[in-house]
């Protein structure tokens, strides 16, 4: 082992530990009540609130998988994502966030979506709670799957060893911090996590654009390769039958650049309506502790959105121009954040970049693991199942469901060529479509029902499904996000069956009501 395997390793130890002990420091009152573990008591700052909710919102998909785009593809696929994740981030804090926080302790104090969406509609048979606790469980173990791809690749990267062993070893690690801690811990290292992120995104941004001879010097080469560089047009690497891009006079080889249209555009940006249905985020609206806080929360969260969003494009074109040959596939294009950071920076500072990806890896999957966990020991459980367990059972439960949730995901993730944009692209989508919908018109619309809701849920879920694997196959006008018609297709259902079925009871009415 090299000294700079040994000082980076040194680094990330250091990172690792302060993350620990921030879970023991909340472990007693996380142990307190599902409350508390699940939701935080209510208790979360203005600025943790804020900060956490992105945090755990972007993952290593921030550091690794937008960077990975920009380098393979060039500027357009990776500029409309951001700029339409930027956009649903303002209007989902805009307008979710305070009627969110007042409507769930209105709906008998909800702690978790399912919960709240049950409440809502004042159910007596838990229909919606346990599909929506179902879909929960199903894409949250996807998203956690993508973040064991991002330490696999991140570990078997720096230190030479197999996939499989390091994203093992990430998963063993990510499951005991969110045993320990729960909500509270979770959120108070995700405001650390979110910090170490934007300023490792700053400092490999600001080396890589000096290393390739400044600002219009990457500017300039970016702009040699076709497409590379337009906002309506990207750029096609040149790939053989293994999808490995070809290489010729130690330059890489990229075809005639394809076409961007408006189509494609609205495609990418609809990545932003899947903030609407994240559970990860509404459920950061739903714990902070004064509803009056939620507008310095937003506007925190903005700029660190757009910081770290358009920085973290950036470095994929920078990378691109400092690195032309390293990375020929797509997935290992996603690799590019760690090249930039051990070939440019002392070894030691090179550890605590690389506890950024850490970072931005741990804040997504401690949340994905503890609010799938919940939807089954509180919802199901606790909801359907048992409805007299006592906190220590319904603990119990969501520690075993962590731990299966965790071996699903691990087995996931085996596959080392995964592409972490792709996976996470599923299951953003799968999220948005389930919930967004539900969530917009459980909010602003009083003629919603029941049998809207899951007719919504339903078929926002099913949609993705159908979109991906039949219907995107088709090509042309069909290979758009599977986000956008499966929204649309659910809003539809959700209007047309509330309208066709018996109108919401008057107690129903009455909570919108007053929550207006």
């Amino acid at each position: 082992m090299t000294n700079d395997t040994i000082q980076i390793i040194i680094s990330m130890a250091i990172y690792m530990a302060a993350v620990i002990g921030i879970g023991i420091f909340f472990a007693k009152k996380a142990q307190q009540s599902s409350e508390n573990y699940f939701l935080g008591g209510r208790s979360l700052g203005p600025w943790v609130t804020a900060m956490s909710a992105e945090a755990s919102d972007m993952s290593g998909w921030l550091l690794m998988g937008l960077p990975g785009v920009a380098y393979w593809c060039g500027l357009a696929d990776a500029f409309w994502t951001a700029l339409g994740l930027a956009i649903g981030t303002y209007f989902n804090w805009l307008i979710v966030s305070k009627r969110l926080r007042r409507y769930s302790v209105r709906a008998n104090n909800a702690i978790t979506l399912p919960e709240f969406f049950s409440n809502r509609f004042r159910e007596n048979k838990k229909v919606i709670l346990t599909v929506a606790a179902a879909f929960i469980l199903i894409f949250f173990t996807v998203y956690a799957a993508s973040c064991l791809v991002t330490c696999g690749k991140l570990f078997s990267k720096l230190f030479g060893a197999s996939y499989i062993s390091m994203m093992l070893l990430g998963a063993v690690f990510v499951l005991l911090y969110t045993l320990l801690g729960g909500f509270l811990a979770e959120s108070a290292s995700d405001f650390m996590q979110s910090i170490v992120m934007v300023v490792s995104l700053g400092v490999i941004v600001v080396i890589g654009v000096s290393s390739a001879g400044g600002l219009g010097a990457v500017i300039e080469n970016a702009q040699s390769i076709p497409g590379f560089l337009e906002f309506f047009g990207m750029a096609s690497p040149t790939v053989n039958e293994a999808g490995v891009q070809l290489v010729e006079a130690g330059a890489p080889v990229f075809g005639e650049p394809s076409k961007y249209g408006l189509l494609k555009i609205c495609s990418m940006m609809a990545w932003g309506l899947g903030y609407f249905g994240m559970p990860q985020v509404l459920l950061r609206f739903m714990a902070i502790r004064k509803e009056e806080e939620l507008k310095l929360s937003r506007r925190v969260a903005m700029i660190w959105v757009v910081i770290s969003l358009g920085i973290a494009v950036f470095i994929g074109i920078a990378g691109r121009v400092l690195n032309p040959t390293m990375h020929l596939t797509a997935s290992d294009a996603e690799n590019i954040f760690i090249t930039l950071a051990t070939s440019s920076l002392p070894a030691i500072i090179a550890g605590f970049v690389m506890a950024g990806i850490l970072a931005a890896t741990i804040s997504s999957s401690d949340s994905y693991l503890l609010i799938a966990a919940s939807a089954v020991a509180k919802n199901v459980y606790q909801g359907v199942c048992k409805k007299d367990a006592t906190d220590k059972q319904v603990m119990r439960v969501s520690r075993i469901t962590l731990l299966l949730i965790a071996i699903v995901a691990a087995v996931i993730a085996m596959d080392e060529n995964s592409v972490i944009f792709k996976v996470v692209s599923f299951a953003w989508a799968g999220f948005g479509a389930t919930f967004g919908p539900l969530m917009i018109f459980s909010l602003f619309w009083k003629r919603v029902n029941r049998p809207g809701a899951i007719a919504g849920m339903i078929s926002g879920a099913g949609m993705v499904f159908l979109w991906k694997l039949v219907i995107s196959k088709l090509g042309g006008v069909f290979a758009i996000y599977e986000l956008l018609p499966a929204f649309l297709f659910s809003c539809l259902c959700i209007v047309v069956v509330s309208l066709l079925t018996a109108p919401p009871s008057a107690e129903v009415i009455e909570d919108f009501e007053s929550v207006k």
